[in-house]
């Protein structure tokens, strides 16, 4: 069975391999003709802060804040104690109250995340990001150019990464970009796991939640039906999908592991967002606002930071009893002027900050539009160059003197209003 080192890329005989002693050996009768990966960064965060942190090596960490956040990723040691991604916070440490907690730091992440996908890119002109974290690659015709099977070059990254970045990646291969992301989750971390013609009665007995786009909601539906299995969901008939409703097409094809999407380079973000979660409930429309503009600051920096402008805003809130709300407007033309976008935001507030205790409040940009065509004026708006040279000038500012070196006076604090 085709088999290779993922220590030093040689063929193994038995258990280890006799040219490094490796016992990290991948076997598979598909494994040097697949193409299609998956590339998934192993807590990506986590991992990133104890690289940066030496003596965290060893201990449970969170990437989270406030006692009434949530989790943005933790550690491999904190998932022991049953810590998870978007777990309240309190939770988290009621768990694990030994954890270390630290806040993203996302400018770093996203640096790391850029080095990653040059080495991606490195290998493959076809390679669609996916998240911060995740990618997928298409490797097809690409041996003559590496000189070895797709197989072969994954292994070399992961080593890669692991030696220049001081990170781990998990690895799926396998024949479509569905089966590459199950087969990334299998085995994480530092995984490479291919799934082949085999996929289909290794995943039946899996629950359907583990497939892509089945959430709660669907899982539950599909439950009431009798379905709870991937292979009890693919042995469905047309006719019997059509009692699924206008997707129970889509979910059957899922189960039975068919994906004809290909590969798009070109794919970008379709919403680039933030959001912060209180320490106590706001009722308060002030208290809102004042909360609201240092996100609206915070996006028109990440806007310009990824060539991005908001065509379109999404003012996000969530209620005391953790009920969702969420608003959106377009906007007359694309800006990633930070003022534009709270004004546009304060409108959408207006109509929901009538009392209501909200917990969370977030605003996002959607749809996107290049920053080429961002804040030139119009007849309507012939001040908006004006502002965005403004903005450009505290910009240049801030990189020189730091971020404190400038501020509106509605970034203030009422507190500090009073002193």
């Amino acid at each position: 069975m085709p088999n290779l080192c993922r220590d030093c890329d040689a063929p193994v005989e038995g258990q280890s391999c006799l040219q490094c002693g490796g016992v990290r050996v991948v076997r598979h009768p598909e494994l040097f003709s697949l193409s299609i990966a998956h590339i998934d960064c192993d807590a990506f965060y986590a991992a990133v802060e104890k690289r940066d942190r030496p003596e965290l090596r060893d201990k449970p960490l969170i990437i989270g804040g406030g006692v009434r956040g949530v989790v943005a990723t933790c550690c491999y040691i904190a998932r022991i104690y049953g810590v998870r991604s978007a777990m309240p916070m309190f939770k988290a440490l009621n768990l694990c109250p030994q954890a270390v907690v630290l806040s993203p730091d996302m400018a770093k992440y996203s640096s790391v995340s850029r080095q990653v996908r040059a080495m991606l890119e490195a290998l493959t002109p076809l390679v669609q990001v996916l998240s911060i974290d995740e990618a997928a690659l298409d490797l097809s015709g690409t041996e003559a150019l590496h000189g070895a099977p797709p197989a072969i070059v994954l292994s070399r990254l992961a080593r890669h990464i692991e030696a220049e970045l001081g990170i781990t990646i998990s690895i799926g291969l396998a024949a479509n970009r569905m089966l590459a992301k199950l087969a990334a989750e299998r085995d994480k971390p530092r995984g490479f796991t291919v799934l082949g013609s085999e996929a289909a009665a290794v995943l039946a007995q899996e629950k359907v939640s583990l497939l892509p786009g089945i959430g709660p909601t669907q899982v539950k539906r599909l439950g009431a039906l009798g379905i709870l299995t991937i292979g009890q969901l693919a042995a469905l008939d047309e006719r019997a999908a059509g009692k699924l409703g206008q997707e129970g097409a889509s979910l059957v094809a899922r189960a039975r592991l068919q994906d004809d999407r290909p590969i798009r380079p070109e794919q970008e973000s379709k919403s680039i967002s933030t959001e912060t979660t209180f320490e106590t409930d706001i009722s308060d429309r002030t208290a809102l606002e004042t909360e609201l503009w240092p996100l609206c600051e915070k996006l028109g920096r990440r806007l310009h930071r990824e060539s991005q402008a908001a065509a379109g805003i999404i003012l996000k809130l969530k209620t005391a009893d953790f009920q969702l709300r969420t608003r959106s407007q377009r906007l007359p033309a694309p800006t990633q002027l930070a003022e534009t976008i709270f004004e546009a935001a304060l409108a959408l507030l207006s109509r929901e900050a009538v009392g209501t205790r909200f917990r969370l409040i977030g605003i996002g940009a959607a749809p996107l539009a290049d920053a080429a065509l961002a804040d030139h004026g119009d007849l309507a708006d012939s001040n908006a160059p004006r502002r965005r040279a403004r903005q450009e000038a505290i910009d240049r500012l801030r990189a020189r003197f730091g971020d404190a070196a400038v501020q509106r006076g509605r970034s203030l604090r009422p507190a500090k209003l009073k002193r």
